[in-house]
């Protein structure tokens, strides 16, 4: 038996350790067929079969079909469909650009041949084409073209770096014309098992290449000007902070940049420190917060990018749903770096009227000779007390402080999804929202709320065309926000809103004798207004997207339609027992409705703590029991925390009634 002992030691010591390593599959190289949801935790399957409920579930959206089990093992989330429409109608647009730019004319299915051949040429380009059209043209000189779902060899590189199941590569590859390649990484290997039979699915295998690293990792080694994307698409679970710095050096020069961002309470202001440890700046509990959140994200990225000389263009940056999205284009040059200063600013927000104050960090003058000096700004811009209430500021930021949106770019991308708005699911959605984003005042950092102002000093609320029209009448400009819909966006200062809410008040007088001397709505009513509002009702107060009633702003799709559960190795068992967390704490905080006469009858099984020591005065009118203290009776409450209740269950034998309620 020792015997025996001895040589099954030698035999697994003497075993080559390569055996034991667990097999990994490399691109390239012959694997056999497996079953891509056998594996399970980056292992290869073994002989054991899964169990007979972990099934696949089929996904179509836009041109895409997907399939991924129907466990929470891969992170999937169907609310999310209009960020992946206006991603790819964004991507198509700037295809169109760089490729224009070379001579190549893309072709989107559902457009018209009218709007194939509109592109951006440069000068040198113009003159060529005029050239080549008084020359005859031999059939092997045609305009080359891009379609959908063929490589083109000067076509753009993109790269999905948290790809889950490869939803978005594969509609990328797709949808969008004019790419060379699209690589769908992602650092789980079940992940990665799963897009390599999603992309046979979908016939994109010569488009869409799996990989399997960290995506930081992976940025890094393509730091080269040769190796770097054209297009790099973040969309992680929660922040992209760790994946920033990467991001912005293995983007090529002018490439396109797309970065999601989920964690919104970090954003909005409710945890400034970790706001401050992820992207560099205070965030403010603000009525406009979400936009705060998309100019902390955009210097961000231009911080990050600074170190390297380089500098981010925002093209697009949208607040919807849940989380925020943004699309920028990195530049590189020096000269422009330092200019980058000047594009950031603090905030002072007043911690009782919300007056917001903005401050640069950097001051831009140009000098004699056609040169630009930078400097330092002077500052601050506001007291230490509100001028307006009295009350302290509230220091936040650094945030991006230059226009977020690239108006023509925008028209553009509009412009192709109202003319094919068969492309996609949401391209009502889409056409309503970028619609508002071009009505905004390109050159006013963030806005006020109408329900801010009217709750401030404790009035009632205007309508959202009396402000605006009051606003035009005074000379100033205003607009919406597609974050809020009911934002006020206005370059007319604090001090000409409180002026127009006071001419307010006095058409919808407020009970001054309630309100506190140290209020901050006292401070503000207890002064007149130097500005005469008319609240007369102007044409032009009306947006156009108001009056065409587009779909402005999405309503709850869906019961439970936030962010998604995390996806995790343990699958379906993880998501029911989060659905089940979810019903259970459900209206935790609100109290149930009971009828009175059961509230009254649960009331008198609990004994009366007053009576046991002699001093309830309300006798039969108590709504607790005044009967004998039995054993069982274990419960102890205080009579007088309930209300007066009728006597329907008189007190037993042995029992004293009190002298009566006063």
């Amino acid at each position: 038996m020792f015997d025996a002992r001895i040589v099954l030691w030698l035999s697994l010591t003497l075993r080559s350790p390569r055996s034991l390593r667990r097999p990994r599959f490399m691109e390239g190289q012959p694997r056999r067929p497996t079953n891509p949801f056998s594996m399970e935790n980056g292992t290869v399957p073994c002989a054991e079969k899964r169990p007979a409920e972990a099934k696949e579930t089929t996904v179509t959206e836009g041109a895409a079909k997907i399939a991924f089990p129907s466990a929470n093992e891969v992170f999937y989330n169907p609310v999310q469909e209009f960020n992946r429409d206006l991603t790819c109608a964004v991507i198509t647009e700037f295809a169109r650009i760089q490729l224009g730019a070379k001579g190549i004319q893309i072709k989107v299915p559902g457009e018209k041949d009218v709007q194939k051949v509109d592109v951006d040429l440069s000068e040198q380009e113009e003159d060529k084409a005029e050239l080549k059209e008084g020359a005859n043209v031999a059939p092997g000189d045609q305009p080359r073209t891009a379609a959908v779902g063929e490589i083109c060899e000067e076509g753009l590189r993109v790269l999905e770096g948290l790809a889950a199941s490869g939803l978005r590569s594969i509609r990328f590859a797709r949808e969008v014309p004019g790419l060379q390649s699209v690589v769908a990484n992602d650092a789980s290997a079940r992940a990665v098992d799963l897009i390599r039979h999603n992309v046979q699915l979908n016939k994109v295998a010569h488009l869409v290449q799996p990989s399997q690293a960290d995506a930081r990792m992976l940025m890094y080694q393509h730091q080269r000007v040769s190796e770097r994307f054209d297009v790099i698409d973040l969309d992680p679970y929660g922040s992209p902070a760790p994946f920033l710095d990467a991001a912005v050096q293995a983007v090529s020069e002018g490439g396109l940049l797309c970065v999601t961002c989920t964690d919104m309470a970090v954003l909005a202001g409710n945890s400034g420190e970790t706001c401050y440890s992820k992207y560099g700046a205070m965030a403010l509990k603000s009525r406009a917060c979400h936009e705060m959140a998309l100019r902390i994200v955009l210097h961000s990225l231009d911080l990050r990018a600074n170190c390297y000389q380089r500098f981010v263009v925002p093209l697009l940056s949208i607040s919807a749903d849940f989380y925020v999205r943004v699309f920028v284009r990195v530049f590189t040059g020096q000269a422009k770096v330092k200019a980058s200063a000047s594009k950031q600013a603090l905030v002072f927000q007043c911690v009782g009227c919300g007056a917001f104050h903005l401050q640069r960090l950097g001051k831009a003058s140009g000098s004699p000779g056609g040169r630009v000096k930078f400097s330092a700004a002077c500052g601050p811009p506001v007291a230490p007390e509100c001028e307006h209430c009295g009350q302290r500021h509230q220091l936040g930021g650094p945030l991006w402080a230059e226009p977020i949106h690239d108006l023509d770019f925008v028209g553009r991308v509009l412009e192709a999804v109202s003319a094919n708005p068969g492309r996609f699911h949401t391209s009502e959605r889409i056409r309503g929202v970028l619609s508002v984003v071009t009505e905004e005042l390109p050159d006013v950092p963030l806005y006020y709320t109408l329900d801010q102002l009217s709750s401030t000093i404790h009035c009632s609320t205007p309508s959202l065309l009396q402000l605006r029209s009051a606003l035009l009448h005074a000379g100033f400009r205003v607009s919406l926000s597609h974050a809020c819909k009911n934002a006020v966006k206005t370059d007319a200062p604090a001090s000409v809103l409180w002026d127009i809410m006071r001419c307010w008040e006095k058409e919808c007088p407020v009970k001054r004798e309630r309100l506190s001397e140290t209020s901050p709505a006292f401070r503000i009513l207890s002064v007149e207004p130097r500005l005469q509002a008319n609240f007369t009702i102007r044409d032009d107060a009306n947006p156009s997207s108001r009056q065409r009633g587009l779909k402005r702003f999405q309503a709850n799709p869906e019961a439970n339609w936030g962010p998604r559960p995390r996806a995790r190795p343990g699958g379906k068992t993880v998501g029911e027992a989060m659905e089940d967390r979810r019903k259970l704490l459900q209206n935790k905080r609100k109290e149930l409705a009971e009828d009175p006469a059961q509230r009254a009858a649960r009331l008198k099984t609990f004994p009366c703590k007053r009576f046991k020591e002699g001093t309830c005065q309300r006798g039969d009118q108590c709504c607790y029991s005044h009967k004998s203290l039995t054993p069982k009776a274990t419960a102890e409450a205080t009579c007088t925390d309930c209300p007066q209740t009728p006597n329907q269950n008189p007190p037993g034998p042995g029992a004293t009634a009190g002298p009566g309620v006063d």
